[in-house]
């Protein structure tokens, strides 16, 4: 509670619309059964009780987590009530393992999810080029191989890569935003044009053809799987 007072007081705020607990996951505390315990000690040592306490009083609109792990939101769903998720390169054009699971049950429960590292680390970005990074590492053989797959269908339907990486998330119902981490006032305005590009509906059928995309995923042009509803 000091925390979020002395963050009220640097930011010169009354009020904080979304409150974010990071990096409950085994990538930051080195294997799955440390993420769980961190997770024990922030329910039962009164972390999440304080966030609830914060929204209670109207002055946090909505608390989640913002993690690198589908499994470590998919933890607080059946542990805790959060509002909100930022799921970082979980949910993109090149890794939907938060798909089969994860984002079904977020759109059941009316759980948001922002989406962070649309182009997972840049190569979604860059495409399959040398020195191209993928979770902040230089990409690997499988991952260069599948954006390689990924750039073929893209120049055979005239769709640029990084606008179907930012397109694609979008249509998920459990999606509210797109963080697509523009640094200068062009890149915002590259990311605006990506966006609002027409991209055909032939193009996402032959991602899923091609096993580029989960059969789960729905696709920005309401090609939606049984299940979901039209976007």
């Amino acid at each position: 509670m000091r925390s979020f007072a002395d963050s009220l007081l640097r930011l010169g705020l009354e009020r904080i619309d979304i409150l974010y607990v990071h990096d409950l996951d085994a990538l930051t505390h080195g294997s799955p059964e440390a993420a769980v315990a961190r997770t024990r000690e922030m329910l039962d040592g009164g972390g999440w009780r304080a966030l609830a306490d914060l929204g209670v009083a109207g002055v946090v609109d909505a608390v989640g987590a913002g993690v690198n792990s589908w499994q470590a939101c998919e933890r607080l769903l059946q542990l805790a009530d959060p509002d909100i998720f930022l799921l970082a390169g979980r949910y993109t054009l090149l890794d939907q393992s938060a798909s089969p699971r994860l984002s079904p049950a977020c759109a059941a429960r009316g759980v948001g999810v922002f989406i962070g590292g649309a182009f997972n680390s840049g190569i979604l970005a860059t495409g399959a080029v040398k020195g191209a990074m993928f979770d902040h590492a230089l990409a690997g053989a499988d991952v260069l191989d599948r954006v390689k797959a990924l750039e073929r269908v893209c120049a055979s339907h005239a769709a640029p890569l990084a606008a179907a990486a930012l397109q694609f998330p979008l249509a998920h119902p459990a999606v509210a935003c797109v963080i697509a981490g523009g640094q200068t006032a062009s890149e915002v305005e590259q990311h605006f044009t990506a966006l609002e590009l027409p991209i055909p509906a032939e193009f996402w059928r032959e991602l899923r053809h091609r096993r580029l995309l989960d059969p789960l995923a729905p696709t920005p042009t309401g090609l939606a799987p049984e299940g979901f509803p039209p976007t």
